[in-house]
């Protein structure tokens, strides 16, 4: 088992390494470019994102489908993981996982479009699509849909099944001293009363859980800033120095270069926002919507909420910390994390430790249905009880056991969902920015998509 967990240790930190950073990141410029730089309609994005499409076809409402997204995509990574950057690359990398989120606000976009675009319907009315319908439809090239659907359902197990639960389960079992076993089984109860429901259920749980815990989280964080006001600004200052000169951090930052800032503050954006990975135009493609656009539009809201402003808000708040107070010491983000909540009096350790299991349950509700969605396609069914059962009994044993070699395999399987999803977003940027002429910069938003 060691052996195996040393490889897949050493195939992540290949496939999460400089080649796929600038694949990714190098999508997100092509795609900013190449659709005419759709992030300009990001306030036409968020108005649709609260309105119905009344009589459009699809499962869910637009809202839906982006609370969904948001719940699978907002996680510890917001919290822990931006100041694991912060903590490896300095305050730069805050600047630069900005800044992914910026340009990664056009893959998500694409993603979104050409979900709607290729999606199916059955006999019933139901909706189903995602990048696998995409490579199959678009492109041909089914034995690639099949690849990315199969490295989707292996990721949901991981990622978004035991990884998260045994984080919760770690989580609660120091804070308030529960068994692990004990969280285990609570979670998964929890998580039955959800996913059991299918997306409609999950949906619906997620357009009042996910607006409620960001609210909360962004409140504390806004609390923290407002005790260090007198550093909030040089913290700034800071963050946009620091990230093309690391040395002006100082401090336990001397180390820092500049290829770190940017290593690891991007790829904690991208891990962050999950944009162009392929994970939230499954759920993008049950949406109730007109036309491809407008759901391109309100799908491209979530990396915005989730990058450009939580994890831009969790770097402002750990950077200004650290220079209002100068006495911090952390091996780690996640140390560096409670010292900054810990300086709110009496509720900023209840919020932080709130916050992580919150997320963290949300990514399970997120995570069941893309894995579900994925292993119907393989198997050419519309519904699949027994993965949703086989995803809650993973749930408890990801509570009780030690998963260092699960949380490598995931990350090679998330990054291996990447690539198909990359070639079917850059071989059929034509036909998104064609869509995109066609619904957006003709100011055709309310037309209907046709068949």
């Amino acid at each position: 088992m060691e052996t195996i967990n040393e490889f897949f240790q050493l195939l992540s930190s290949f496939l999460w390494g400089w080649p796929m950073i600038i694949l990714l990141l190098g999508t997100h410029v092509f795609l900013t470019f190449r659709l005419g730089i759709p992030q300009r309609k990001l306030f036409t994005g968020i108005r649709l994102s609260i309105k119905k499409d009344a009589g459009a076809a699809g499962d869910v409402s637009q809202f839906g489908a982006l609370a969904t997204a948001l719940a699978a995509t907002i996680g510890t990574g917001n919290i822990v993981g931006v100041a694991t950057a912060v903590a490896l690359g300095g305050p730069g990398a805050v600047l630069w996982c900005w800044l992914t989120g910026i340009f990664g606000m056009a893959t998500k976009y694409a993603e979104g479009l050409l979900a709607v675009k290729y999606r199916v319907r059955d006999k019933d009315g139901h909706t189903y699509g995602g990048p696998m319908y995409a490579l199959e439809r678009g492109l041909g090239m089914k034995w690639l849909a099949i690849l990315f659907a199969t490295f989707t359902a292996l990721a949901s197990f991981g990622i978004g099944c035991t990884v998260q639960a045994n984080s919760i389960a770690l989580l609660a079992s120091e804070t308030f001293g529960i068994p692990t076993w004990i969280v285990g089984l609570f979670v998964c109860i929890l998580a039955a009363c959800v996913i059991l429901g299918g997306v409609k259920a999950i949906a619906r749980v997620c357009t009042v859980f996910v607006p409620f815990m960001a609210v909360l989280y962004v409140a504390g964080c806004i609390v923290i800033l407002c005790m260090n006001s007198d550093y909030v600004w040089p913290a700034l200052q800071l963050i946009i120095r620091s990230a093309f000169n690391p040395s002006a951090a100082g401090g336990g930052f001397v180390g820092a270069t500049v290829m770190m800032a940017a290593r690891y503050g991007i790829a904690r954006g991208l891990f962050s926002n999950e944009s162009g990975m392929g994970s939230a135009p499954i759920v993008a493609a049950a949406a109730q919507t007109r036309n491809p656009v407008r759901q391109a539009l309100v799908s491209s809201t979530g990396t915005f909420w989730d990058t450009v402003i939580i994890c831009a808000l969790t770097g402002l708040v750990l950077v200004s910390s650290i220079l209002a107070y100068p006495d911090i010491t952390f091996a780690d983000g996640a140390a560096l994390t409670k010292v900054a909540f810990s300086k709110i009096p009496y509720v900023g350790a209840p919020l932080l430790t709130f916050g992580i299991l919150t997320f963290a349950f949300s990514t399970i509700l997120g995570w069941s249905y893309y894995g579900e969605s994925a292993v119907n396609y393989i198997e050419h069914r519309r519904s699949n009880r027994f993965y949703r059962i086989l995803y809650i009994v993973a749930l408890f044993f990801g509570s009780i056991i030690n998963l260092d070699i699960i949380w490598n395999i995931a990350d090679c399987m998330n990054a291996m969902m990447a690539i198909p999803n990359l070639v079917a977003l850059l071989l059929l940027s034509g036909v998104a920015a064609q869509e995109t002429k066609k619904y957006l910069w003709a100011n055709r938003l309310d037309d209907e998509m046709e068949e």
